[in-house]
């Protein structure tokens, strides 16, 4: 059920990125056809986590954390990286389009930190690609293509995170697993 929970939140988060990022450049039909994909993308998976919640059952013996210390101090890591350095990109005076590539650097740096802690290089992949998709925006940002950053670093981050959540929520459905 843990890694559900995990999936869910990595499925809201993702169409926030999606959701509050789609905009001009891209066409009004297609800013809201990508809004309701990643909405209902992310009830799929709500949905998902609802069937888990619904067919587990109490198991013997403990369970693995996954909220443990060492995820905590990634997370308080996180906060510190992220408000952080938004307040030094605003001191440098950079565009504001600038914040979001920051926001997916910084956490796809997360999920790959979470990688060992959780044991589970799995999600080290998304890591990655956030990361760099981050990366990319960080750079578009000092380019006349700045306005593309939301939708690269924004947009795509969040279709990693739900593309990710939706299947392997799924996978964990149809085989029954939590």
């Amino acid at each position: 059920m843990q890694r559900m929970t995990g999936l869910l939140v990595g499925a809201v988060f993702g169409a926030v990125f999606v959701v509050v990022n789609a905009q001009s450049p891209l066409n009004t039909v297609t800013v809201n056809l990508l809004r309701v994909a990643a909405c209902l993308a992310a009830a799929g998976v709500l949905a998902m986590w609802l069937v888990t919640a619904r067919k587990e059952r109490p198991a013997a013996g403990s369970r693995r954390n996954m909220f443990s210390r060492g995820y905590l101090i990634v997370v308080a890591a996180e906060a510190i990286l992220l408000f952080g350095g938004i307040q030094v990109l605003a001191a440098w005076e950079r565009p504001e389009q600038t914040n979001v590539a920051w926001v997916a650097f910084v956490v796809g740096v997360h999920f790959i930190a979470l990688a060992p802690i959780w044991k589970d290089w799995g999600i080290a992949v998304p890591g990655v690609v956030l990361t760099l998709l981050g990366g990319v925006g960080l750079v578009l940002a000092s380019t006349a293509a700045v306005s593309w950053v939301p939708i690269v670093s924004g947009v795509l981050s969040g279709a990693v995170l739900l593309a990710g959540a939706v299947t392997f929520g799924w996978r964990n459905v149809a085989a029954g697993t939590a």
